[in-house]
């Protein structure tokens, strides 16, 4: 892992000296603590633009939480739900998702109620945001979400994300016991949310998600510089020809990333881009 400063983010000697195309995570990345997209970065990704390299925000988020964000690229496509999604923002539109059908939900959530008893559920789907009478959420819901018991009676056969809480197990065993429940007919992904376990179909992933926007484009992953700060960018990072880890990371992508910028609070990624235009 090579240390890149603010000011000195050249490529590396296996890297081409500009991407073709760069991807970025959202929350603890090129955002702000606060969500919001701070004026130096709003202006190199203007840069970014009229130069010809394509931008594309990969993100735990549903759509519901980006159609607001004014640094959307000029497309209007975000790969959304840890890849699970790709919504065209400016028409309200997914435009591919990639669900667990309605018998896999039921197995699993069957599962999971045996090894978490205090487990609680709620679902993302293309129709609409979906959760239990009982489960905690600590962002606004949407006016038209569907409350029910139990999710198991409010399953479309396109659940892009299951969500669980529970609150008698510690975060930092969550994802790991759930994964062993899960047994390899889902991924449990860990986007940085406390207390919250997400999964998906097992071929979720923003790598994937991004590799199939490439692809569709004529470009490869050597053309591609990627950015990132919790566990479920790691893919990404890795199918990435250079991947980046703001400065407050979490230790394993960190450990993992080919180079690490500043922090997310220090503008890291726009200083990354700013070097590499310059």
């Amino acid at each position: 892992m090579t240390q890149v400063l603010p000011t000195a983010a050249g490529p590396s000697r296996t890297a081409p000296p500009r991407p073709r195309l760069v991807a970025t995570d959202l929350d603890g990345t090129l955002l702000r603590d606060d969500g919001s997209v701070s004026v130096r970065t709003a202006r190199v990704l203007e840069a970014l633009a009229e130069a010809g390299v394509q931008l594309v925000l990969v993100t735990a988020r549903p759509p519901r939480w980006v159609e607001h964000l004014t640094c959307v690229p000029a497309h209007g496509v975000v790969i959304c739900v840890n890849g699970a999604v790709v919504y065209d923002v400016a028409r309200r539109t997914v435009l591919e998702h990639l669900g667990m059908p309605d018998d896999l939900v039921r197995d699993v959530v069957r599962d999971l109620r045996r090894a978490f008893p205090d487990a609680e559920f709620a679902a993302e789907r293309p129709g609409g945001f979906a959760v239990e009478h009982v489960f905690r959420s600590p962002h606004p819901v949407p006016a038209d979400v569907v409350r029910t018991d139990r999710i198991e009676s409010s399953l479309d056969d396109a659940t892009v994300k299951l969500l669980l809480r529970s609150a008698a197990t510690p975060d930092e065993e969550l994802v790991g016991a759930v994964d062993r429940v899960l047994a390899g007919r889902a991924v449990v992904l860990h986007s940085g949310a406390d207390g919250l376990a997400e999964i998906h179909h097992p071929a979720v992933s923003k790598a994937a998600a991004l590799a199939r926007w490439a692809a569709a484009r004529g470009i490869d992953a050597g053309e591609v510089w990627a950015f990132g700060d919790m566990p479920n960018d790691l893919p990404m990072l890795a199918w990435a020809g250079r991947g980046f880890a703001v400065a407050n990371a979490h230790p394993a992508v960190l450990a993992a990333a080919d180079e690490v910028c500043g922090a997310n609070e220090d503008d890291g990624v726009a200083a990354v881009l700013e070097a590499m235009l310059a």
